[in-house]
């Protein structure tokens, strides 16, 4: 069941309201692939969904608040990360291929929704306890799964039971997320993107299983 779309003061959106609320949500959107977040105004994101700012204020407090709405939509539907590792393992060959197949995956999901991403991660940055638990809620899929795998191996004997599941996945997702945001940056430090993606997924499966991959 759908949950019912509100404006600011309270009242159920009847179907057009929420198609209108919508409609301002993905120029927002549009607008942030685009332009900087703080350069961004309500009258503008008005007038890209031709309608006004009176309009925008009946559903969101102002363009932080609808920023928020965006982040938190994306943070519920998971934007795919929950499907990287669903039904992997991590044992020889199939390990690699995990491995490769997070990375690919993880990188792809964070390009293709790049423009948000850049957003709550500066939130986060600054101390925005709104955007952090949204990044936070973001990852956890990746991040459970990870642990889950680590755990999974050292119940066959396959990994030292002093490592730390929840450690070593919280590290790899954090390293994950900062190469996702930072690939430019990589490129001027002489990173060729052939080269990136496959010693990533070294890295990753070196920290699941403690080895190096059979290939």
């Amino acid at each position: 069941m759908t949950a019912q779309v509100r404006t600011v003061d309270g009242r159920v959106a009847g179907e057009r309201g929420q198609a209108t609320r919508q409609k301002l949500l993905d120029c927002l959107s549009d607008m942030l692939s685009t332009s900087p977040y703080r350069d961004v105004k309500v009258i503008d994101v008005a007038r890209k969904a031709g309608t006004s700012p009176a309009t925008f204020y009946q559903y969101f407090p102002d363009v932080e608040g609808a920023v928020l709405e965006l982040a938190d939509e994306l943070a519920s539907e998971g934007s795919g990360f929950a499907e990287l590792l669903a039904g992997r393992s991590w044992v020889g060959k199939a390990g690699w291929q995990t491995a490769q197949a997070l990375v690919d995956g993880f990188l792809d999901l964070w390009k293709k929704n790049e423009a948000i991403l850049r957003v709550v991660d500066l939130g986060a940055a600054e101390g925005d306890k709104r955007f952090a638990k949204l990044r936070v809620k973001l990852l956890n899929s990746v991040n459970g799964a990870l642990a889950g795998a680590v755990k999974d191996l050292q119940s066959k004997g396959k990994v030292d039971k002093d490592v730390s599941p929840a450690a070593v996945a919280g590290s790899l997702v954090t390293m994950l997320a900062g190469v996702a945001s930072h690939q430019k940056g990589l490129q001027s430090w002489g990173v060729k993107q052939g080269d990136l993606r496959p010693n990533l997924a070294l890295l990753i499966h070196l920290g699941v299983t403690g080895k190096k991959p059979t290939r």
